[in-house]
């Protein structure tokens, strides 16, 4: 089992002794949140709260995920860094293959992409990209991102992209892994057909339980021999005894955090006590794998 932390929206000034705290503990890595702006009016609904609002990200801050990686790659020597996940479809799909390529790069390939598809219109009415079809342009990036990270002349010619034979240097020196989020099953169907993994967003052990069924049936019907990472936010992973659940069912990733993500209201925690719930948490769980 790999381990791996995850906490939105903290003092940025704690980024970096984290990631070096988590390194030292024995964490595989760190997933990085994704948030462009807060919108000021917006009657869409988030799919992962009860009540569909996003009040909790009101005036927290967020450093951009790939910036971030970079910083996080740089301060630490083994430690992973995962987009937990990028917003991928209102981004030029170009563009993230050459930063996500130089981070691979830079790092020795301790990046890994998470991508999805935003819920929210307006992170694609600000980027200036149509909220229509946002799954079909999720699909045309990751081939892109794809075919650009492999090296050597590439040119694609999509629905929404255009793009004339061109050559990316440098490039990962093993295929980027590419992660799908979401749970719908179109998000499922997408992660096995297109991606090398899947990544949760957490939600009540019941509904893990169905989606890595799915996850399961998909797998074996689509692509039975690809190797295949699956990333789990859940309760269970507090417990050596959830953790070895949660092998046996599938999970080659948990995911940990120590602060609710959609609490609302700033983290009031210091950075010694947030090292100290890593510490805690990596003799009690880790450290028996």
């Amino acid at each position: 089992m790999r381990f791996h932390f995850a906490e939105a929206a903290g003092d940025p000034a704690h980024w970096l002794p984290l990631a070096r705290s988590l390194e030292e503990a024995g964490f595989t890595g760190i997933c990085l949140a994704d948030s462009l702006a807060y919108p000021t009016e917006s009657d869409a609904r988030y799919p992962y709260t009860e009540d569909g609002t996003r009040e909790f990200l009101r005036g927290k801050p967020f450093i951009e995920p790939l910036v971030l990686a970079a910083a996080v790659t740089a301060a630490t020597s083994r430690l992973e860094v995962t987009p937990f996940v990028l917003k991928l479809p209102v981004r030029p799909p170009v563009l993230v293959a050459k930063q996500a390529a130089s981070v691979a790069a830079l790092s020795g390939g301790r990046l890994s992409l998470g991508v999805g598809i935003s819920p929210w219109p307006q992170d694609f009415t600000m980027m200036g990209v149509d909220f229509e079809k946002r799954g079909k342009r999720l699909d045309e990036c990751i081939d892109i991102i794809r075919g650009l990270c492999a090296g050597g002349a590439f040119q694609f010619h999509g629905e929404f992209y255009d793009i004339p034979e061109i050559e990316m240097n440098p490039v990962p020196a093993r295929p980027l892994p590419i992660l799908i989020g979401g749970h719908s099953e179109a998000a499922l169907r997408r992660s096995v057909v297109r991606g090398d993994g899947w990544m949760s967003a957490g939600g009540s052990t019941e509904e893990l339980d169905r989606i890595l069924e799915r996850l399961g049936e998909l797998r074996r019907e689509l692509a039975p021999e690809k190797e295949f990472r699956t990333f789990a936010a859940s309760r269970e992973a507090f417990t050596v005894e959830g953790v070895r659940r949660l092998a046996d069912s599938g999970v080659t990733d948990v995911v940990v955090g120590f602060r609710g993500v959609h609490e609302s209201g700033p983290d009031e925690r210091t950075l010694d006590q947030r090292i100290e719930q890593i510490e805690k948490y990596a003799a009690a769980v880790i450290a028996p794998f």
